[in-house]
């Protein structure tokens, strides 16, 4: 049986809306959580526009009281299978990762990919992280869609 490697697997996967399940490192949990991939061409783009679901609604509300409220997007597993409970993704804070960050973490943590976000959400999420006062012009650049 041909082994093929971690890079290529994601490499071959990998597209807008790709759901992925790791620990962040800049996080105080040790806990994995969910990130989706938000460009358009994740295999061309020079690094990984994520944003993270948390279950913790009511903190991420706090911890965001000074945003947009559009900028909190609120999901229940009826929106999205993988999601066990009500969830929300803090489109304020975005995460940069490289294709060849995930292969390592692959190595290294046991990255765990999960099914597609649907293009709605998706569109959704990305004019959530357009409306922030909290990202760079250059990422919201990125996720504008192309002309």
């Amino acid at each position: 049986m041909v082994q093929i490697s971690p890079e290529v697997q994601i490499r071959a996967a990998i597209k807008p809306g790709s759901v992925y399940y790791f620990p962040e490192a800049s996080f105080s949990s040790p806990e994995p959580h969910y990130f989706v991939v938000l460009n358009h061409n994740p295999l061309t783009d020079t690094f990984l526009v994520l944003v993270c679901a948390s279950s913790q609604i009511e903190n991420v509300k706090r911890r965001r009281l000074n945003c947009p409220a559009s900028t909190l997007v609120e999901m229940t597993p009826a929106d999205y299978a993988s999601f066990t409970k009500p969830t929300i993704i803090d489109c304020n804070d975005v995460h940069e990762h490289t294709i060849d960050d995930l292969v390592s973490m692959r190595g290294k943590y046991d990255l765990k990919t999960k099914p597609e976000m649907a293009t709605a959400i998706l569109e959704t999420l990305r004019q959530a992280v357009i409306a922030s006062p909290l990202v760079t012009g250059k990422i919201k650049a990125m996720l504008k869609p192309s002309a």
